[in-house]
């Protein structure tokens, strides 16, 4: 049993330990790591999951972005430590913060994964959003939170603090 609480300033270190932990050397020389860095992750939106003795299980971020001038959230990093692997949560953190993105308003959420996985999310390649080099497109995917919310929505993919 795990409780998902939204990330606090106190979790940051933890879960970027956990973040290091579970991807490649070199993670933060990603492009969706230029779009975030120096801006915070979106407050309340973050979760992170610790059992009943309080010990990191898994961790979720999103992060404003804008795309073609349309506000957006990139997804990710989600990760879960390899102990707790298989356990379905990184599904429940998927799930449950997809939700809380929704409550709050946010219409529109993409990431950068495999398809494979995150079509059980409701996540679809995103044909005309280009994220910066050296992304590959079929990895580019969204899921629209209200209906219709990616209709028309293409371009680039920008830095929040980015005029619009």
């Amino acid at each position: 049993m795990y409780a998902l609480t939204p990330e606090t300033r106190d979790d940051w270190w933890e879960v970027e330990a956990l973040y290091d932990l579970c991807f490649a050397p070199g993670r933060e020389a990603l492009s969706s790591y230029r779009l975030r860095d120096g801006i915070p992750p979106v407050s309340g939106l973050s979760h992170v999951a610790r059992d009943r003795d309080g010990i990191l299980g898994g961790a979720i971020r999103y992060w404003p972005v804008r795309v073609g001038g349309a506000q957006a959230l990139l997804l990710g990093p989600v990760a879960v430590h390899p102990t707790r692997q298989g356990e379905g949560l990184g599904g429940l953190l998927m799930y449950v913060s997809l939700q809380v993105a929704a409550e709050m308003g946010w219409e529109r959420v993409m990431l950068v994964g495999d398809a494979p996985y995150y079509q059980r999310f409701g996540f679809a390649r995103l044909d005309h959003v280009v994220m910066p080099p050296p992304t590959n497109p079929d990895r580019v995917l969204g899921r629209a939170l209200v209906a219709g919310a990616w209709d028309g929505v293409q371009g680039d993919v920008a830095r929040w603090d980015a005029v619009a």
